[in-house]
């Protein structure tokens, strides 16, 4: 996530000038709302919490696991939570839990750009991560510091009902789709659940490592824009 090569999509992705929005309240019942995550307890999934801010705030008094010790902030999400897009990311890195938002360093400002070139106006999306403190060091969260926050995406999925999920990189494909799955092989494909298509694409990360990743990645956004066009005409 600190790797920094700004001009990476310079080529094809406009600059961005667009400001984060922060998160905003909603309401609504479950309506007979399924399990959506693998593995997660529905019962221990805060059904009872309707409204985002205040799911929030349980979120930040939460210490079951070990990264609430080490990291600055809950880094809940950010964005419209009325929107029909949320985008999910593996877990807040320093400039994330310095701020208290997602996706704000580096692999940030390339999805800002990523978003921008597909029309697909940052604050008017959801973002949020699997988990919401950040682990020492940026390493991957472990297994069971993913099971520990995956309640709280349940949730967040739950209250909000978004017609597109968009899953960035491997862990959030992991957690979302199934616990199984490579994202080199189900990148680019629709997958439908609880009247929510999925999409599963390469982290900003894994780009400004690898550009050879842009054109796929670039090719995925194309169709979540399509896709969310075709939700806004029938709105």
């Amino acid at each position: 996530m600190t790797i920094e090569q700004p001009d990476l999509f310079a080529d094809f992705f406009p600059e961005n000038k667009e400001q984060i929005s922060a998160s905003a309240k909603t309401d609504g019942a479950d309506n007979g709302w399924e399990k959506f995550l693998p593995g997660v307890n529905k019962n221990e999934a805060y059904n009872d919490i309707h409204d985002l801010g205040e799911l929030r705030e349980i979120a930040k008094d939460c210490q079951d696991c070990r990264l609430r010790a080490t990291c600055k902030q809950v880094v809940f999400g950010c964005g419209d939570i009325n929107s029909k897009v949320m985008v999910i990311g593996e877990g807040p890195g320093a400039d994330e839990d310095q701020q208290g938002i997602p996706f704000v360093g580096k692999a940030g400002q390339l999805l800002n750009k990523i978003l921008m070139a597909a029309e697909l106006e940052r604050d008017q999306l959801y973002i949020t991560n699997v988990v919401k403190c950040r682990p020492p060091e940026n390493r991957l969260p472990s297994p069971d510091e993913v099971k520990c926050c995956s309640k709280y995406l349940e949730a967040q999925i739950r209250i909000m009902k978004p017609r597109i999920i968009v899953c960035l990189g491997s862990l959030a494909s992991q957690t979302v789709v199934d616990p199984k799955v490579r994202i080199s092989k189900i990148r680019g494909q629709w997958i439908e659940r609880n009247q929510i298509r999925i999409m599963a694409t390469f982290h900003p990360a894994a780009l400004l490592r690898n550009p050879a990743y842009k054109r796929p990645t670039w090719s995925d956004f194309q169709a979540i824009r399509d896709y969310y066009k075709t939700i806004k005409q029938k709105a």
